[in-house]
């Protein structure tokens, strides 16, 4: 959401926030693309805009330094400094409702309601849950119903909009087809084929894509992140994952020497990683190391720390490697045993990346990620 400065948090979505604003004038709105590329501060920004009450001429932020000043002028945006916009950036505006799942509410800074106070009072010692329950969009429903506050509009953000189960999609789609006067709704995720197509077909659609590089690069050098084009082609030019994986402790230095390491049979290093990090960052490995065998770009890592891969590598090796890592990426967030599991992903990495015939230190048979998951 825009600050009280006028400035959008991240630089590239002032393009695609003008041409919304400016084009999309449906009540439902699908915000779709890659993850880590701001779909939930847009999805903010938009709402924020919808219920700014400044003045239309006083509703323009500082300009980007990229931006032309006669440009910068014509971009409608919420002004960051009216009473509307000071509440939202609050998280207390009454006329906005923000459906998250339990287990994004605290990473995103959402403060929960006092219904869902009640209701975590009740699970607190579950886990949060990772899906945007019935009950949730139950009350989001009656929410749009009810008359605007500050007599602008009423807005409810649901994001990520695929964590809606059917119940409560389908809760949600029947006033999506018979939406109240003053309501509207902004849907941001980046999966929309995961969505119902009843629910997709009645919101307009605004498709979101990766940010330049070099924007991307520059933002996150202004985040402290060391050498973050690195960084950034690990995360797959999606630089909010790129700020995580630094949050995490992945920096640039231990992502190049990751393929040396997994060459070694070292997984040392990954043992504090979240689990689905390692099953990623192996993934992406695999795929280097097969673009590097077929004589194609790599796209992950910088090319020198692919450098000691031979051209001899077996395909088939790492087509079994990939098959082990689509199974183990099924298991990643609920394993038996993390440690026994990343050491048997990186043990079968190191045969698939020794050169046909060379001979590979280490335990003659490592266990298969699948069995290690069925330990107890």
């Amino acid at each position: 959401m825009v600050g009280p400065d006028g400035v959008l948090p991240l630089p590239w979505l002032a393009a695609t926030l003008r041409d919304t604003l400016q084009t999309r004038h449906a009540h439902a709105l699908l915000l779709h693309g890659p993850r880590g590329v701001g779909q939930f501060e847009l999805a903010l920004t938009l709402a924020q805009a919808w219920l700014c009450e400044a003045a239309p001429a006083a509703a323009t932020p500082s300009p980007p330094p990229s931006a032309s000043s006669n440009e910068a002028a014509a971009q409608p945006r919420p002004c960051g400094r009216c009473a509307a916009c000071r509440l939202v950036q609050a998280r207390s505006h009454p006329d906005l409702l923000v459906l998250l799942p339990e287990a994004l509410r605290e990473p995103l800074g959402w403060n929960l309601n006092d219904a869902d106070e009640a209701a975590s009072d009740k699970a607190s010692k579950a886990k949060p849950s990772k899906e945007i329950k019935v009950e949730a969009v139950r009350s989001a429903v009656a929410f749009a119903q009810i008359t605007s506050a500050r007599g602008r509009c009423k807005v409810v953000v649901v994001y990520p909009a695929e964590r809606m189960n059917e119940v409560a999609a389908n809760t949600l789609l029947k006033t999506l087809e018979e939406p109240p006067g003053v309501a509207r709704f902004v849907l941001a995720c980046a999966e929309p084929e995961a969505l119902l197509t009843t629910i997709r077909s009645r919101c307009q659609a605004v498709p979101m894509r990766l940010p330049p590089t070099e924007l991307a690069e520059q933002w996150l050098a202004q985040q402290g992140v060391v050498e973050p084009g690195v960084l950034l082609a690990a995360a797959g030019g999606q630089p909010q994952e790129a700020r995580e994986w630094a949050g995490q402790g992945i920096d640039a230095a231990l992502w190049s020497r990751l393929p040396a390491l997994v060459q070694r049979g070292d997984a040392a290093p990954l043992a504090a990683w979240p689990l689905p990090r390692v099953v990623d960052a192996l993934q992406k490995l695999c795929h280097d190391a097969a673009c590097r065998a077929a004589g194609a770009a790599v796209r992950y890592f910088p090319p020198a720390s692919l450098a000691m891969l031979s051209g001899s590598i077996d395909p088939m090796a790492l087509a079994d490697w990939s098959r082990d890592l689509l199974r183990a990426a099924r298991h990643a967030e609920h394993p038996w045993n993390a440690g026994l599991m990343v050491e048997a992903l990186v043990q079968r990495g190191q045969r698939a990346l020794a050169a046909a015939g060379q001979a590979v230190s280490g335990p003659a048979a490592a266990p298969h990620p699948a069995s290690v998951h069925s330990r107890r």
